[in-house]
């Protein structure tokens, strides 16, 4: 195993200072921004899941600051036509016979493109986005053309619920959840929040569409064939747990693989790379076995200039937020605690309870949930 070449490694120095500056800009977010990043340099689709106001716009429109290219961002609705993502018709070709979309400002010419409530999506757009997110291509009539586009982010507050909605679902081959702070970081969190309405000019990092299109093909030089034993094991034990893992998603999340060896300046794939498979859920039910199972094959020993994210779970630790809520517990019952620490000890309850309905096992989360219901019953006692 060896780095990747001096001029490579400049050009992904380059994406690790953008990531970063992600990371200093929006707190708590570190997970969303290492996917973008190996989505960005795999050149795949990521999802995000969660509830307004937690920054996925935000987040997307500041790493498009950081890009040279184009950006297009929409709000998708029941009612929204092809006309509004692809461009109408150019009216001086119709004149002329000719069907021609004019695209000027518009999907097709984006490098970075955010659709948010993509599962708003109706019939008439759906395969004109299946073709945008499968192939990278435009097509409208006779006209079809390869799009430029580096990185296609969808993000919705729910999951597919008809069949239609779930082909478009498929095409986003990570996926992740977008969720409020910790409220732990909630402090760091309003003086970023507050820096940004500042809008104080400083020096950013950047990267060209060249250099990310530079990235995507060397993605491709990377050698898997070491872990490709052990791939072949992974997709077959999350096939036999009945998991959806088509043929061809299996071929495409080697590029994503392939981008985590990158990133860490490596020319050849580890086993601890297929991290990035603990992102390819489609209900939130299946997060906790697909993370079993991945967690089951990497980590079996240690891998020098391994992903950061290949050693941490997303998943809530039923354990963890058992002894967290003891120490809340025990906080809370201290002669000393003030109003504010009781305060903080409320809203950190709150969150550890909505941490706990993401815990799958039922015997587990109810092992959680009766220590929490019990301080609740004794914060709201009378004094």
């Amino acid at each position: 195993m060896n780095t990747i070449d001096q001029n490579q490694i400049t050009i992904v120095d380059k994406l690790h200072l953008v990531m970063n500056h992600l990371k200093c800009t929006f707190v708590d977010k570190d997970e969303i921004i290492d996917l973008m990043g190996i989505c960005l340099a795999g050149r795949e689709n990521l999802f995000l899941l969660g509830p307004p106001g937690t920054a996925k716009s935000a987040t997307v429109r500041e790493l498009s600051k950081l890009i040279d290219g184009e950006t297009f961002e929409y709000l998708l609705t029941r009612f929204t036509e092809p006309n509004e993502l692809f461009g109408p018709f150019d009216i001086r070709k119709l004149r002329e016979g000719e069907l021609v979309t004019n695209t000027e400002g518009m999907l097709p010419e984006a490098s970075l493109i955010f659709l948010d409530e993509l599962l708003n999506a109706n019939s008439a757009i759906l395969n004109s986005l299946l073709m945008v997110l499968n192939e990278k291509v435009f097509r409208r009539g006779r006209e079809n053309r390869p799009l430029p586009a580096l990185m296609i982010i969808g993000a919705s507050n729910h999951l597919p619920e008809d069949e239609a909605l779930q082909a478009l679902f498929d095409r986003f081959l990570l996926r992740c959840r977008c969720d409020n702070v910790d409220p732990q970081y909630l402090d760091a969190l309003l003086d970023a929040g507050w820096l940004l309405e500042q809008r104080v000019a400083t020096e950013k990092p950047s990267i060209s569409t060249d250099e990310i299109k530079q990235l995507q093909s060397m993605a491709t030089t990377i050698n898997l064939t070491e872990i490709r034993p052990l791939y072949l094991e992974l997709i077959s034990k999350l096939r036999n747990a009945g998991l959806r893992v088509s043929d061809r998603r299996a071929v495409k999340l080697q590029r994503l693989i392939a981008s985590s060896a990158l990133i860490c300046k490596r020319d050849t794939a580890i086993p601890s790379d297929m991290w990035v498979l603990r992102y390819i859920w489609d209900t939130e039910e299946q997060r906790e076995v697909i993370n079993s199972i991945v967690n089951a094959v990497i980590s079996e020993k240690t891998y020098p200039m391994a992903h950061p994210r290949s050693t941490i779970s997303s998943l809530p630790s039923a354990d963890d937020i058992f002894h967290e809520v003891q120490k809340l517990s025990q906080q809370w019952q201290l002669p000393e605690t003030t109003l504010a620490d009781r305060a903080l000890i409320k809203d950190r309850l709150m969150h550890l309870g909505n941490r706990c309905n993401w815990i799958v096992n039922a015997e587990q989360r109810k092992f959680v949930q009766e220590p929490i219901d019990m301080l609740w019953q004794q914060i709201m006692q009378p004094a």
